[in-house]
């Protein structure tokens, strides 16, 4: 007689001899809600309603370090694998699944969507290989992960949870799983706790997923954010991968939701990391007083001036006037080069508007140029003899009179 004749032949008794709780209660297969009232050394035991109690394996609440991702009192989702043959007591999570031993429990397993537990053994052409209770199955390399990845190796050796998504039996069972299936689950139960905290202003914990040129994209659980290049820094950043790593663990802010419509199936959520910052034009004045002398680096040049980086987020500008001591000058890449150090003095601070106003003095320069390129170059370049001209207007009517005579 195989487990699941065995389950049910209980599960008769039960209903017959506690007809007042057969309806409503949960069957093997179910998703279910509950909440966490004891959590022991091996199992937690969840409270179902409906005079319904279930054991859950106390990893299922842990997170890859060993630690306790859930507390008594926490509402948590999972789903009814079986039936304590003693107790009576529903059987949540994977636990069941760790147990399967046969084929018969792995195509009952398939037929009731539960999860089993295997060991990925090699990395094959198109996917992997996994050992499920000494049966092979293979598992699609789009079905390994939700991202997608480029070396499989990586995971050889390590035990995962799948669900069956194609099984046939016989002497040589056929067998075809997915872990994606179930952290897809997964991140649909996380995405469902995330949306209960997302307001404008929150601050939450992400995963930074990708970086692209114009910001990087971060998991806040279930949910996908993305930080415009702006709100990475208050300094200029050319690239994200200048101030983050993909991997990388990043407090956010939410700047922004907005919510699903026809062609965006999901909220586009905007997050900040700048935002949780101190702003430095706060301090600008107290740091950079009018008169004072300050020294920065030339961050980049327009036609109308250089500006210079006094501090990471704040930029002074030296209009092109103010650049040369008097001399007229047409561009600033005449004098100045992106990088160079300079020394200036503060002409003005505009909080409103966040802007520095400064004056160069080439005299005074810790890096710059101290003339004009144009001027640089003539006065370097070989003395030349002085060409021989016709002379005054008094000369030419002297030489013309000389002629005449």
């Amino acid at each position: 007689m195989s487990d699941s004749e065995n389950f049910e032949d209980l599960l008769k008794q039960f209903d017959q001899s506690h007809p007042q709780t057969t309806k409503g209660e949960p069957v093997i297969g179910d998703r279910v809600k509950g909440t966490l009232i004891a959590i022991s050394e091996d199992y937690a035991f969840v409270d179902l309603g409906a005079k319904s109690e279930g054991r859950l394996d106390v990893a299922a609440l842990k997170d890859a370090d060993g630690q306790l991702k859930h507390a008594v009192g926490d509402l948590i989702e999972t789903h009814v694998t079986g039936k304590d043959e003693d107790s009576g007591m529903l059987l949540l999570g994977s636990q069941q699944g760790h147990k399967y031993h046969g084929v018969d429990e792995l195509e009952h397993a398939y037929r009731q969507g539960l999860p089993v537990q295997g060991q990925v053994s090699a990395a094959v052409k198109g996917g992997v290989e996994v050992q499920i209770a000494g049966v092979r199955a293979f598992c699609p390399a789009s079905q390994i992960d939700i991202r997608f990845i480029e070396d499989l190796s990586e995971f050889v050796g390590q035990r995962y949870d799948f669900r069956i998504t194609k099984f046939e039996g016989g002497r040589r069972p056929n067998l075809v799983v997915s872990r994606r299936a179930m952290l897809e689950e997964e991140q649909r139960l996380q995405a469902e706790q995330t949306r209960a905290q997302l307001t404008e202003g929150a601050v939450l914990t992400g995963t930074v997923t990708s970086l692209k040129d114009y910001g990087a994209f971060v998991d806040i659980g279930g949910l996908e954010g993305m930080i415009h290049i702006s709100q990475l820094a208050f300094g200029h950043v050319k690239h994200p991968k200048e101030v983050l790593q993909v991997g990388q663990q990043v407090e956010v802010s939410i700047l922004r939701i907005d919510p699903p419509d026809e062609k965006n199936k999901r909220e586009k959520i905007a997050l900040s990391i700048r935002a949780l910052s101190r702003d430095p034009w706060q301090d600008a004045i107290e740091h950079f007083p009018v008169g004072s002398r300050v020294t920065g680096k030339v961050s980049r040049l327009q036609p109308f001036g250089a500006f210079v980086e006094l501090a990471p987020g704040i930029d002074g500008l030296v209009h092109v006037s103010e650049l040369a001591a008097g001399r007229r000058i047409n561009h600033p890449n005449e004098v100045l080069n992106p990088g160079d150090l300079v020394e200036a003095t503060v002409l003005g601070v505009d909080l409103e508007r966040r802007r520095i106003s400064l004056s160069l003095d080439d005299q005074r320069q810790a890096g710059g140029n101290p003339e004009p390129r144009a001027e640089r170059a003539a006065s370097q370049a070989p003395t030349k003899a002085p060409e021989k001209t016709l002379g005054s207007f008094g000369e030419l009517l002297k030489a013309s009179m000389d002629r005449s005579r």
